[in-house]
C-alpha cells in the first residue's frame, strides 16, 4: 500500500467514524475507498467491516450520558443483535451477495422516508412495543452482520418508531447495537473472512477518533438538526449504491 494510499484511507477512516456516530452509514465512505483500491468486494466488505468496529466501540463510549437510564434496554437488545449479527453474517459467507445488492439501497430509502415521517409515524406502543424492538434489532443485526455499510441509518429509523425517546439517546442506543455487531463480526471474520490486515491497520485507529468525536458532536446538534442529517446520509447511500 503507496503512502498515498495510507493518507486517504486514515482521513476516510476519521470521516467515516464521525459519520457513524452522529448518523450512521459512514461505512459507505470507506467501502468505496477498498474496492477502488482493488480490493474484491467480499474482502472489501470483511475488512471494512472490521476496520470500523474500533470506532463503533468509541462512540458508544462517547455516548455515555445519553445511555444513563437505559441499562434494562441494552441488556434485552445485546443478545438479539449478536443472533442477528450471527444470522447476516453465515448468509455473507456462504451465499452471493447479487440479490442482497439489488435490495440494499430500497432498504435505506425507506429508512430515509421513515425517519423523515418520524413524527407522523411513531409507534403508539401497542400491545407489545418489547416485541417490535427487538425485531427491530434482530432484522438490523442481519443486516449489520451481512453489509455492514448504513446499518445504523437503518437502525435509527426503526428505533425511532418503537421508542418514545429523544433522538439522541436512540442515537446513543444505536451506537451500543453498532460495537455488539463490531466485537460479532470481529470474532466471526477473523477466522473465516478474507481480511486484508494491512486495512483494518490503517482503518481502524482512525474510526476510533472519528468515532468518539463524532458521538460528541451528536449530542450537540438539535433533535431535529440531527433527524434531517440522518435522512441526508440515508438518501445519499442509497444513491451511491444504486449507481455503483
Amino acid at each position: 500500500m503507496t503512502p498515498g494510499a495510507v493518507l486517504v484511507l486514515f482521513g476516510g477512516g476519521l470521516v467515516a467514524g464521525a459519520v457513524n456516530a452522529i448518523a450512521g452509514g459512514g461505512s459507505l465512505i470507506t467501502f468505496p475507498l477498498l474496492v477502488g483500491l482493488g480490493l474484491p468486494g467480499v474482502a472489501a466488505n470483511v475488512s471494512n467491516a472490521l476496520s470500523v468496529a474500533p470506532g463503533y466501540a468509541a462512540s458508544a463510549v462517547g455516548s455515555r450520558p445519553d445511555l444513563v437510564g437505559q441499562g434494562p434496554r441494552v441488556r434485552m437488545i445485546v443478545p438479539v443483535a449478536v443472533l442477528g449479527t450471527l444470522c447476516g453474517s453465515a448468509v455473507l459467507l456462504f451465499t452471493p451477495r447479487s440479490v442482497f445488492d439489488f435490495v440494499v439501497p430500497f432498504l435505506l430509502l425507506g429508512a430515509a422516508a421513515l425517519m423523515a415521517l418520524q413524527n407522523r409515524l411513531r409507534f403508539s406502543g401497542g400491545s407489545s412495543p418489547r416485541r417490535a424492538t427487538l425485531l427491530t434489532v434482530f432484522l438490523c443485526g442481519c443486516y449489520g452482520g451481512y453489509f455492514n455499510a448504513a446499518m445504523g441509518v437503518l437502525l435509527i429509523a426503526g428505533l425511532s418508531l418503537v421508542l418514545d425517546e429523544p433522538l439522541r439517546r436512540i442515537s446513543a442506543l444505536k451506537n451500543v447495537f453498532s460495537a455488539v455487531v463490531g466485537v460479532t463480526t470481529v470474532l466471526l471474520y477473523s477466522v473465516f473472512g478474507p481480511v486484508d490486515w494491512a486495512v483494518v491497520a490503517v482503518l481502524g485507529p482512525a474510526t476510533i477518533v472519528g468515532g468518539f468525536f463524532g458521538a460528541r458532536l451528536a449530542r450537540r446538534l438539535p433533535a431535529e438538526g440531527l433527524r434531517w442529517t440522518i435522512v441526508g446520509f440515508a438518501t445519499v447511500v442509497a444513491v451511491v449504491l444504486l449507481l455503483s
